[in-house]
C-alpha cells in the first residue's frame, strides 16, 4: 500500500510519540494533502495562520531549574481538596462512553457497533458530522454550578478538548469548534462564568496533546473495514473535503482542520506541535483559569522491557516548561505578583529522582489512584462516578465509595478531582444528582475534617485516616467504619494527657469521654450518627501535635 505523505512538513528530525496499533487500514485516497488541487476544494493545513508561540515576561524561564525555584502552589488549592470536573464534548452526544470519536472506527469495536447502528457507516457519518449533531440543548450551567457548590466542591474544572481535537470555545485556531458548529455557545465561557459566580476556582482541562491527538486518535480516523460489504472503502477521515461540506452544517469547514493530514504513528508533525501551543496559549490568555490540566504524562512512554523509546523526541516532556513558564508568569500579571495558578500533569512521580526534581514545579495527578503514602508536595487525583464520557445505563461508584477515597487521598496531602460527566443535551442525570447530593450531605457535616487540613505525620492506621489543622494543634482521626462502643487509636499510645483539651465527634456537639491508655487513646462513643459513611473524631490539643 502506497504511503501517505504529511502536507507541508519540511523540518526533519521531529516526530510525535510512538503509539499503540490500531488494526485498521490505511486507506488509499486520490486526495491525498501532498497532491491536492485548487479544485478540490482542500486548503493548507492547517487553514489558520499560525503566529510564533511566545513565553510571557516574568521570573519563570522554561526550564525545570527556573520552574522549581520560583513556583508554589497555591494555598487556595491546599486548602480546596474536592473539585467537580466535567468531561463533556461532542463525544458525549453518542452517551456510549468514553474514546468514542476513536473506537467508532474501529471494525468490531461495540462503539463502532454503536455508530453504525445508530449513525451509520463511519465512511458516511464520522466524528465531524457527530459534533454537528452535539447541540447541549438543555444546558444549564448556572444551576450545575449551584448544585456542585452546594454538594461541597471548592473548584470546577471543564474540559476544553478531547483527543478528537474539538475545542469546546471560541477558538482562534481550531475552526472546529463550539462557537462555529454543534452547540453554537463558547462553553468554556459559560462555565468560567458560572464558576466565578458561585465563588469557585475555575479550571480547564486540555486533552488533544501531540500524543494522544495526533499519534493515538487521528490515525485511525483514515483507516478502512477489513471484512464485511464496505471493506476497503475509506472512513471520513481518509477523504472527506472542504466542498463536500456544501449543504451540510459544516459548509465552509475543511475537514483536514480537524482529521489532520493523513499520517500513520510516529510521523513528524511540527505544525500540529506549533498549532497546540497556540491554542494552549488562547486559553490561558482568554479565560485565565485558575488550573491548567493536561491529559498527559511528562516522562516518555516506557516499552515493556521499562526502557525509553528513543523515537520518541517531541511531547509534553519537551513543551511542559515553555507552557508552564507561560501560564506562571502570565497568572503572576493577572493577580499582582500573587502565584495563584496550578499546572497538573501526570507521573510526575514516576521514579524518586522525578518526583524530587519536578512535583516542585507542577502539580502532580493521578488517574484514578490513591497513593499509599503522603507526598511532601501537593498533589491530586482525578477520578470519575462512571466512565468518563457519559455512557447510558452506566454503573456508578457509591458516595460512600467516593468519600473513602476523598478521606485517604486528603490524608496522603492530595485533592480529588470527580467527573460527573454531563449527557449530551448538559444534563446529569437522577442517579449522578443523588450520589453527588449524597457526597455534599456528609461534607457539610464533616468538612471540617477535609477543607484547609494539612497531612499528619501519619496519614493511615487500620481503618483510620488522619489530618490536622493549619495550626497543627487538631488532629481529625477519621474512621472508615463505625468502631462500636468504644473507638481506639494506637498512634496516641501515650500521648500527654493534659495535652488534650477536648475530644468529639462531628456532628454531634457534645463532648466525648475518654482516656489514654498504653496501647492507645480510648473514646467512648455515641449512638451511632446517621450520616454513616465515615466517622471523623476532633481531638484538640493545647500545644502543637505529637
Amino acid at each position: 500500500m502506497k504511503k501517505n505523505r504529511i502536507f507541508g512538513l519540511g523540518v526533519a528530525g521531529i516526530a510525535c510519540f510512538a503509539g499503540m496499533g490500531f488494526g485498521v487500514c490505511l486507506a488509499e485516497t486520490p486526495n491525498k494533502p501532498s497532491e491536492v488541487t485548487a479544485d478540490s476544494g482542500a486548503t493548507a493545513w492547517p487553514s489558520v495562520p499560525m503566529p510564533k508561540f511566545e513565553i510571557a515576561d516574568g521570573p519563570f524561564a522554561p526550564n525545570w531549574d527556573s520552574l522549581r525555584k520560583f513556583y508554589v502552589c497555591p494555598e487556595w488549592f491546599r486548602d480546596a481538596k474536592f473539585g467537580v470536573w466535567a468531561h463533556w464534548g461532542p463525544q458525549s452526544q453518542a452517551e456510549a462512553g468514553d474514546w468514542y470519536s476513536r473506537s467508532m472506527y474501529i471494525e468490531g469495536h461495540p462503539q463502532y457497533q454503536h455508530h453504525v447502528e445508530t449513525y451509520g457507516h463511519p465512511s458516511k457519518h464520522g466524528a465531524k458530522d457527530l459534533m454537528c449533531e452535539w447541540k447541549a440543548e438543555r444546558f444549564d450551567p448556572d444551576e450545575l454550578i449551584q448544585f456542585y457548590q452546594q454538594a461541597g466542591a471548592r473548584y470546577f474544572a471543564f474540559m476544553v478538548n478531547h483527543h478528537d481535537n474539538f475545542d469546546s470555545w471560541d477558538s482562534k485556531y481550531q475552526p472546529w469548534n463550539s462557537v462555529n458548529i454543534g452547540p453554537q455557545k463558547d462553553l468554556c465561557r459559560l462555565w468560567a462564568d458560572a464558576a466565578r459566580k458561585h465563588g469557585l476556582r475555575f479550571g480547564v482541562t486540555f486533552h488533544n496533546t501531540p500524543y494522544r491527538c495526533w499519534n493515538t486518535f487521528m490515525p485511525a480516523w483514515y483507516g478502512c473495514d477489513r471484512s464485511g460489504t464496505m471493506a476497503g472503502v475509506p472512513y471520513d477521515g481518509a477523504v472527506a473535503a472542504k466542498a463536500d461540506g456544501k449543504g451540510t452544517p459544516w459548509e465552509g469547514l475543511d475537514p483536514r482542520d480537524l482529521y489532520g493530514p493523513i499520517h500513520k504513528e510516529n510521523e513528524p508533525c511540527p505544525e500540529f506541535v506549533q498549532q497546540f501551543l497556540l491554542r494552549v496559549d488562547d486559553l490561558i490568555q482568554n479565560y485565565q483559569p485558575d488550573l491548567l490540566y493536561f491529559d498527559d504524562a511528562v516522562y516518555h512512554l516506557l516499552d515493556k522491557n521499562e526502557s525509553l523509546r528513543l523515537n520518541a523526541v517531541l511531547g509534553m516532556p519537551d513543551l511542559l516548561p515553555q507552557i508552564a513558564a507561560h501560564y506562571y508568569n502570565s497568572n503572576l500579571k493577572w493577580n499582582n505578583g500573587r502565584m495563584e495558578a496550578v499546572l497538573n500533569i501526570k507521573h510526575v512521580a514516576a521514579t524518586p529522582l522525578m518526583e524530587e526534581m519536578l512535583s516542585s514545579a507542577v502539580v502532580n495527578d493521578f488517574e484514578m489512584k490513591d497513593p499509599d503514602k503522603p507526598f511532601e508536595h501537593p498533589w491530586q487525583t482525578d477520578t470519575s462516578l462512571g466512565s468518563w464520557h457519559y455512557r447510558k445505563n452506566d454503573r456508578y461508584r457509591s458516595a460512600e465509595r467516593v468519600i473513602h477515597h476523598l478521606i485517604s487521598i486528603v490524608a496522603n496531602n492530595g485533592n480529588m478531582l470527580l467527573n460527573v460527566a454531563p449527557r449530551g443535551d448538559g444534563t446529569i442525570d437522577a442517579e449522578q444528582r443523588r450520589i453527588v447530593k449524597e457526597i455534599g450531605d456528609w461534607l457539610r457535616i464533616n468538612g471540617e475534617a477535609i477543607y484547609g487540613t494539612r497531612p499528619w505525620t501519619i496519614a493511615r492506621e487500620g481503618n483510620i485516616r488522619f489530618t490536622r489543622d493549619k495550626t497543627n494543634t487538631i488532629l481529625y482521626a477519621t474512621f472508615l467504619d463505625w468502631p462500636g462502643e468504644e473507638a481506639s487509636i494506637p498512634s496516641l499510645a501515650g500521648v500527654d494527657r493534659t495535652s488534650i483539651q477536648a475530644v468529639r465527634l462531628l456532628g454531634i456537639p457534645q463532648p466525648l469521654t475518654w482516656q489514654t491508655m498504653n496501647d492507645g487513646l480510648k473514646i467512648e462513643m455515641p449512638k451511632r450518627p446517621d450520616y454513616g459513611i465515615a466517622y471523623p473524631i476532633r481531638i484538640e490539643f493545647d500545644r502543637e501535635l505529637p
